[in-house]
């Protein structure tokens, strides 16, 4: 029995497929994203408030106290961590003025508002984190002893194994998706003017295109996995 590329059944063009679509979004959202955050972060909000002042501002604004706001290393690489209670801005966005600052800056303490007022989709993020990052480095070792021992009945294991981390992937979009509309929203009802709130949408849309991508790729997989195990029982 041979097994080669295309999840152990050769080399298979479907699976070429599938790799070039997620080299290219991979790579057209990260160039739009840097694109559109380096066209903003040019535009000064005028208030001389930083990246830091804002987030403060808008976590003093919901009510959110004993989150710590520091710097991380590296261009947006902005998050927030919810064990740490941390608002983590990159130097730019920590320092900065901009728009762009503005609009990353609220974007992360609209994550830290969502785990303070225990908003759903993230409880059930956080609740599969530790299943995912178990499914995440045992789905491939199920899948090689599979393909070692000829077991369709684990390669489909690891397929199993491996929807947790797509179930992940599509649960992050409405986490996402939220965060940013509590900062648009911050910063439109904050008075920082029109142009504000029409680059923070810019900024902030852009960079959702990114994990709808990975959530795409990641469907566009499962499916790949999924027929290919199908066929293997035919």
């Amino acid at each position: 029995m041979y097994y080669g590329y295309g999840f152990g059944w050769g080399m298979d063009p479907a699976y070429l497929l599938l790799v070039v679509i997620s080299l290219v979004l991979g790579m057209a959202t990260q160039a739009y994203i840097k694109r559109i955050y380096a066209t903003w972060s040019k535009v000064p909000l005028g208030s001389g408030a930083t990246g830091a002042d804002i987030a403060r501002r808008m976590l003093a604004d919901e009510q959110v106290t004993g989150v710590r706001v520091d710097s991380i290393a590296g261009e947006l690489t902005d998050n927030y961590d919810p064990r740490a209670n941390v608002l983590h801005l990159s130097r730019a966005n920590l320092e900065g003025g901009s728009v762009a600052s503005a609009a990353v800056a609220c974007h992360e303490a609209g994550h830290a508002v969502q785990h303070a007022r225990g908003y759903l989709p993230v409880r059930i993020r956080t609740a599969l984190v530790p299943v995912v990052n178990f499914a995440s480095n045992a789905w491939m070792l199920v899948f090689f002893a599979g393909v070692f021992m000829g077991l369709a009945g684990l390669l489909k294991l690891a397929v199993f194994l491996f929807a947790f981390s797509v179930v992940f992937q599509i649960v992050t979009l409405p986490v996402e998706f939220d965060a940013s509309r509590r900062a648009v929203a911050y910063i439109e009802r904050s008075g920082m003017g029109e142009v504000a709130v029409r680059g923070a949408k810019k900024v902030l849309v852009a960079a959702a295109l990114t994990y709808v991508a990975a959530a795409l790729v990641s469907i566009l997989q499962l499916l790949y996995y999924l027929s290919r195990t199908e066929r293997r029982d035919d």
